[in-house]
């Protein structure tokens, strides 16, 4: 008799953020933003792309920056939990009509056969892989704890932690709603539009045991497609607060922190990448949940300026433009 994990399918599922491919205007700049002063180790450069990873990562990168004329961010990608999974999402995104387009092995480097498309209701480039390379870092820069990479350097990012993506207020369900369905996201914590209670503000779900992997949150301009930002996670507090004082050194234009948030419990400092402009999150700290009947938190309209910052630098909860989201006989718009 087989046993029953030999008959038993879960479906596809989501492991973990992958990557982010981030186009920059001037690749130095970025370079000595994330390899000298954040700490990664440059893997690769293959053309116009370098691939660069943090410290306790194993797997051949978490970012690529591509020398481009427009800062735009090229992909998001996600590992998937097993090698058929790639084609199951395939065959899944298929049935749906949704367009996909296969890429090689090798397309990108250090990484197998995968899928692209753009997120329903988003428009976000996802990319999902499985194979990844796991080379092994020079010898001068390799770590003696075997599972590390490489060794602590610079302001010292262990790995990639989320991204932070914003789509229409008119769009902002669908997309929410797809990534749970289909890509099997668990809502961990989320906000309504106070004026609209019907539509979220804002989504923090995860794969992982993280409070999220991916949020999702309705633009104040009503546009898709958009990137807040992405987060490197950091190992404790302190580590957020010397890297405050060592980028405000250095330059580099911050947007909001040292602070922490209420949802997720974390240190955050939002910084720009000098390179690109893409805002970038150093993010320490954090809860995880194991509970597997977890009930989703919301928080309202009193709540919610804890929810963004418990205390620190303070984040506006609610911007102008999201309040005057209104309803008319074509759905949301915004005034």
């Amino acid at each position: 008799m087989s046993k029953f994990s030999d008959r038993y399918d879960p479906g596809p599922q989501i492991a973990q953020c992958g990557a982010i491919n981030l186009g920059t205007t001037d690749l130095e700049k970025s370079l000595f933003f994330f390899r000298d002063t954040l700490g990664m180790e440059e893997v690769e450069r293959r053309g116009n792309e370098v691939y660069l990873r943090c410290y306790q990562e194993l797997g051949h990168h978490s970012l690529v920056l591509t020398q481009q004329d427009e800062a735009m961010v090229n992909s998001y990608s996600f590992r998937v939990k097993r090698p058929q999974d790639v084609e199951l999402f395939h065959e899944e995104l298929k049935r749906q009509d949704i367009e996909v387009l296969e890429l090689a092995a090798g397309s990108v480097a250090g990484r197998g056969t995968a899928i692209r498309f753009l997120l329903p209701g988003g428009d976000h480039p996802f990319e999902l892989y499985y194979d990844i390379d796991k080379p092994m870092a020079p010898e001068a820069l390799r770590s003696r704890l075997l599972s590390n990479s490489s060794k602590r350097r610079g302001l010292a990012t262990r790995r990639i932690d989320h991204f932070n993506i914003q789509t229409s207020p008119e769009t902002i369900n669908q997309a929410e709603q797809w990534v749970r369905d289909t890509l099997g996201f668990k809502r961990r914590e989320f906000a309504h539009i106070p004026e609209h209670p019907d539509t979220i503000l804002a989504s923090w779900m995860s794969v992982t045991p993280q409070v999220h992997d991916l949020a999702i949150v309705a633009n104040p301009e009503g546009k898709k497609a958009q990137c807040h930002h992405v987060a490197f996670n950091m190992q404790d507090f302190s580590d957020v607060l010397s890297a405050a004082d060592t980028l405000k050194d250095l330059d580099v234009t911050f947007d909001v922190g040292p602070g922490k948030h209420g949802i997720g419990q974390a240190m955050y400092l939002y910084v720009f990448d000098p390179g690109s402009g893409h805002r970038v999150e150093l993010y320490a700290g954090g809860y995880l949940i194991f509970d597997p009947d977890w009930e989703a938190i919301e928080w309202k309209r009193e709540t919610f300026p804890d929810g963004l910052t418990y205390y620190g630098d303070t984040i506006d909860p609610f911007p102008p433009s999201i309040s005057a989201v209104t309803t008319n006989s074509a759905g949301l718009i915004l005034k």
